[in-house]
């Protein structure tokens, strides 16, 4: 029993009863007397954890009434689409619609005074939606890739193109035949290089050609990107080009006519937007011209790559593609131009609304943009998003917001759910969720009136330094939302984008795009000479100011980031950017605490050994350099391998002086005799115990061997009549030949062609318990992977749970 202490109430000595009037406590009060000072910690944490969940609740009840939870529903649908994709295998698309009719009937008869509840069925109904859209947006597309490389003949419609300034044209055709040899399993569409002819073909033309055709690459190593899915959802089945230029079936026929009024439509559209390209590059030679073409109609290949390297370098690769900058820049400055036309006419101004009608005339110009940008995702993310907030003027709510932003991303995840995955999908809405929340913490600030800063005198410093200050504010909180969607998907930040868009945005902002958008309502006059000459002196400063920054370096190679830290780091950016209350602050807490222990975790072993999918590139990974078996890597490979793996430096092969047996072109499928072997073993084995150790030695077409510090022999061969040396030789073997079996009689480990295809880009390590295999794929049951197990011999998919593809309907 505590001990019970009484203390009487008395007014003070020398108190009148005034001081306490209306004051009639009770006589006595009694309290458990105190043995401590304080209560103990151990006694005040169940207080303290209660009454931080008290506050908790108060602010998420306050983030409700905001409707602050609403804009996490794209969120939830975003998440069952990446899900969907993401996952191992199909799932039955029966059990995910009764799913989501069951959570959609419960949300309906939920009980409005549970809200939680509510809330946690809705944000399922919205998972299992993005599933089942995400299944059928898949179904939809049922795009037939070409399952392995072949050289055809060619025939097929132009759809589109676009050249490159050098003389070399990128079509893409819709196929109409195949011949010598007639591919079974032919793609519906692909798009192919053509040099050397003396004049593009026009859209609608019929071309015929021989033609190297691959399929869309798969991810250069395990976990990076699969541009196989991309070009999936894309409706490209596969990639190549033509050995020398392809010819017009019937020269005197004009363009065919499309098959339906909306591939009219389109084609109409893309005819207009080379016409555009055409004429821009027409007066505005060289990169200016294709830089100029670029930021109107997004076509990019014209664009050099030294220019294109070096706005990457210097972070103003952003400028190429038509993105929410373009688009707010033009839609704004009509806006505001039209509007101040409109009020130079006061009958007008005072009885209609000027500032919908403008914004009107601004919807209709960035709908007529987006038409002829050949409808990217960031054009398409950007537009949606301006139209919005411009109907927004409409209803007179407010322009910038939150739900706007939310709105856009419904609407495109709806359309495309595939996009989730993409980069540009999500840079994009993560510069603008940060801009927008970033713009709604500046305009609820608290603003003290300063007497100082509205003199006259000082009022034209103070304009220019609050538009240098928003330019400022813009790109740091810009760099910052993107950065860690750039680590993920290319591996790397730009450390000198911020005084890149600092000297740039005012060019493009008062030259460029005010001077663009003139010219091109000139243009059908044919007026656009001079608009087009002060767009090109802007430009010309955006290159020069890109080449400078560029050559400061400061690429920062960070490599690829674990899974769970991008998942983590996204729910902590999400958190931060759509609430309002404290409670953001713990997105804050979740990305630095995630944060903390990538940086305490050890860093991942680095692969000994890499091999492309085709297997036709192989490279010794050390610890500053990667040794391959090339003199000269593919690009689009290694340095995708550079970027992922944090190995800029490149150790050529040594090449011997050793002649291939037998001589090149001949047979590939000759057998050597028993002497032919013995030499070409012995040469293998002398290269690889002569050789220096983690760097290859190769005879030209024929053979490559390297010797591993741990001892190991890796062995590449480029013809099969060697296999039999090299697995005598070596302890792994790696061939692009598409053998029939994939073992060695000597034990040695073997991967072909064929073993490739299925596996995709290969990791190996060598550790204490052995041997370890990292692949790109695991199964080939996703539709953007089936084509990897199909057999042309068979006519079917060899991969168990496929069927034979008479039965498929391709």
């Amino acid at each position: 029993m505590q001990e019970l202490t009484t203390v009487e109430l008395r007014p003070e000595a020398g108190a009148s009863l005034a001081d306490t009037a209306g004051f009639s406590p009770p006589a006595v009060v009694t309290w458990p007397a105190r043995t401590q000072s304080a209560t103990p910690w151990r006694h005040r944490l169940p207080a303290a954890a209660s009454q931080s969940l008290r506050a908790g609740m108060h602010m998420l009840s306050e983030e409700a009434d905001h409707g602050r939870l609403l804009l996490f529903s794209p969120v939830f649908l975003g998440a069952g689409s990446a899900f969907w994709f993401l996952a191992a295998s199909d799932f039955p698309l029966v059990a995910s619609l009764l799913c989501l009719l069951v959570l959609t009937v419960a949300v309906l008869i939920a009980s409005r005074s549970r809200a939680a509840l509510r809330a946690t069925l809705m944000a399922l109904s919205l998972v299992a939606c993005g599933m089942v859209s995400a299944q059928f947006e898949s179904r939809r597309a049922s795009t037939v890739i070409l399952d392995s490389s072949v050289t055809t003949t060619v025939t097929g419609r132009v759809e589109r193109r676009e050249g490159d300034g050098r003389g070399r044209w990128r079509y893409i055709l819709a196929v109409t035949g195949t011949e010598a040899p007639e591919v079974k399993r032919p793609p519906a569409r692909i798009t192919a290089i053509a040099r050397g002819a003396d004049a593009a073909f026009e859209i609608g033309d019929i071309i015929t050609g021989r033609a190297r055709l691959t399929p869309p690459a798969g991810p250069a190593l395990p976990e990076l990107n699969d541009f196989s899915f991309g070009a999936y959802f894309d409706g490209i089945g596969a990639n190549g080009f033509f050995y020398g230029a392809p010819t017009k079936v019937d020269l005197q026929a004009g363009p065919q006519a499309a098959r339906s009024t909306v591939e009219a439509l389109l084609e109409g559209l893309y005819r207009l937007r080379s016409g555009i390209g055409d004429r821009i590059r027409s007066i505005l030679p060289g990169d200016t011209g294709a830089f100029a073409a670029a930021l109107v109609t997004d076509e990019r290949r014209a664009i050099s790559d030294a220019t294109t390297e070096a706005l990457r370098q210097s972070g103003l690769a952003h400028i190429i593609a038509i993105s929410g900058l373009n688009m707010a820049l033009s839609a704004g400055i009509f806006f505001v131009g039209f509007r101040m036309l409109l009020s130079l006419f006061p009958g007008i101004a005072e009885a209609y609304p000027t500032k919908k009608i403008a914004a009107a005339g601004a919807l209709i110009a960035v709908t007529a943009y987006f038409l002829i940008s050949g409808f990217a995702v960031s054009a398409e993310r950007a537009f949606i998003m301006m139209a919005i907030m411009l109907i927004a003027v409409f209803f007179d709510r407010p322009s910038i917001s939150l739900r706007n932003v939310a709105l856009s991303a419904l609407v495109i995840l709806a359309i495309s759910p595939s996009e989730v995955l993409g980069p540009s999908f999500q840079m994009s809405f993560a510069a603008t969720l940060a801009l927008v929340s970033g713009y709604q913490l500046w305009k609820d600030r608290r603003v003290r009136e300063n007497a100082f800063l509205k003199l006259s005198i000082i009022r034209p410093f103070v304009t220019v330094a609050g538009f240098f200050g928003g330019v400022f504010l813009t790109s740091l909180i810009g760099g910052f939302s993107t950065a860690l969607f750039s680590i993920e998907h290319f591996h790397r930040l730009t450390a000198y984008g911020l005084p890149a868009n600092l000297a740039t945005m005012p060019i493009i902002s008062f030259i460029i795009m005010p001077a663009g958008l003139l010219a091109m309502l000139l243009m059908p006059f044919g007026l656009d000479v001079l608009p087009w000459k002060v767009v090109g002196f802007g430009l010309d400063l955006v290159i020069a100011v890109a080449k400078t920054v560029s050559g400061w370096g400061g690429n920062i190679d960070v490599g690829r980031l674990p899974a769970w830290y991008f998942a983590v780091a996204v729910a902590g950016f999400l958190l931060l950017t759509l609430l309002r209350t404290r409670l953001r602050h713990a997105g804050t807490s979740i990305i630095a605490v995630a944060t903390l222990i990538l940086l305490l975790l050890p860093v991942p072993r680095p692969p000994d050994l890499v091999i492309s999918e085709d297997g036709s590139l192989v490279a010794v990974v050390e610890a500053a350099a990667m040794a391959s078996n090339r003199e000269r890597p593919p690009d689009f490979i290694f340095d995708q391998w550079q970027r992922a793996l944090v190995l800029p430096k490149h150790d050529p092969p040594k090449m011997l002086d050793g002649p291939a047996i037998p001589p090149v072109g001949e047979d590939h499928r000759v057998k050597l005799s028993r002497d032919q072997q013995n030499e070409a073993r012995s040469a293998m084995r002398a290269a690889a115990a002569a050789g220096e150790a983690n760097r290859f030695s190769c005879v030209k077409k024929a053979w490559c061997t390297s010797r591993l510090g741990n001892g190991r022999v890796v062995a590449v061969i480029d013809n099969a009549a060697y296999l039999g040396p090299a697995c005598d030789a070596a302890d792994i073997i790696v061939t692009s030949v598409r053998l029939r079996f994939n073992s060695c009689r000597s034990g040695a480990t073997l991967f072909t062609g064929e073993t490739l295809r299925r596996t995709g880009s290969v990791e190996l390590r060598f550790t204490d318990a052995g041997l370890e295999v990292a692949t790109a794929f695991d199964a080939l049951s996703r539709p953007w992977m089936r084509h990897r197990a199909y057999d042309w011999r068979s006519n079917s998919f060899t991969e168990s749970g496929l069927t034979d593809v008479s039965d498929s309907g391709e």
